[in-house]
């Protein structure tokens, strides 16, 4: 998905979220409220944000997009954004992300870059790249359904001791394959630079949509990783009913799966929004990230 320009709307009301086990992460959402501040926005923080600093108005994360934020700045890594993003993405709030590690692939500006960076996107210097997400809805008998936006993946797996499980793939209503293996992975093109890669999968371009499909070391080696366009419908189905399975979304949720629960995954109707304002792009950021290149 390409880049956008920018509303036109000044950013009155920003988000604050930082990665509280960073040592630089209070911190830093301590400067960006002074910052915003004396700009005449008025700041948002998150609660476990605010208690960090000090603050005694904080909102819990789950509400930051009841907000009605111009912008929310995650201060981290990608971690702390994929969080976000369950959050921000149906909301459409625009996510600024700064790296307060390593290089990230989702994260735009260096600590070094913040307020120069900042600088630019208030005054209207920057641009909106949409990320393809996932609504994923698990179907649980006994259980109400539940319904996610996810920017990476949706993995299915077996537990430690467990043997090998069989996983149907159904795309658009038609069976693909039934996988014995030790578990699957549909990941969006952003999320095709995790646990896909670890797992053999491609690296696609996060601007496109599309979903990866991808076996976890499957029994037969003719089934290889899939790519299919993002417009049709999979449903997913744990068919092993005497081993123990799991679900993980975004590699930060969790739900132990039985042989009845079908996990349904389509496009969903709202992309994520990232600021660009740094002019790297995602083949500069792959490049440096795996070394590509260097003896």
């Amino acid at each position: 998905m390409s880049p956008t320009l920018p509303d036109p709307a000044p950013l009155r009301r920003v988000g604050i979220v930082a990665k509280i086990g960073s040592p630089d992460g209070p911190a830093v959402a301590a400067e960006l409220g002074r910052w915003l501040t004396e700009r005449g926005a008025t700041v948002v923080f998150e609660q476990e944000t605010a208690n960090a600093i000090g603050h005694a108005d904080g909102t819990p994360r789950a509400e930051l997009g009841q907000c009605e934020l111009d912008l929310a700045i995650v201060a981290g890594g990608d971690g702390t954004l994929l969080s976000m993003a369950r959050i921000a993405a149906p909301q459409e709030i625009p996510l600024l992300g700064v790296n307060l590690g390593s290089l990230g692939f989702l994260t735009e500006l260096q600590h070094g870059e913040l307020f120069e960076g900042l600088a630019e996107v208030f005054a209207g210097r920057y641009s909106v790249e949409q990320r393809q997400t996932l609504r994923v809805r698990l179907v649980r008998p006994g259980h109400p359904d539940e319904e996610y936006a996810l920017l990476n993946d949706v993995v299915i797996t077996k537990s430690a001791l467990a043997r090998m499980i069989r996983i149907e793939l159904e795309i658009d209503g038609a069976q693909v394959a039934v996988y014995t293996s030790d578990g699957l992975i549909v990941s969006t093109p952003t999320g095709s630079t995790a646990y896909n890669l670890s797992a053999g999968g491609p690296i696609l371009d996060p601007r496109m949509g599309a979903y990866v499909i991808t076996p976890i070391c499957p029994h037969t080696m003719t089934y290889r990783p899939l790519v299919v366009p993002a417009d049709v419908r999979l449903k997913v189905a744990l068919l092993t009913d005497d081993e123990e399975a799991y679900l993980t979304l975004d590699g930060q949720i969790g739900f132990p799966l039985s042989s009845r629960d079908k996990i349904h995954v389509d496009n969903h109707p709202h992309p994520l929004r990232l600021i660009r304002v740094a002019g790297r792009g995602f083949f500069e950021v792959l490049h440096r990230k795996l070394r590509w290149g260097e003896r």
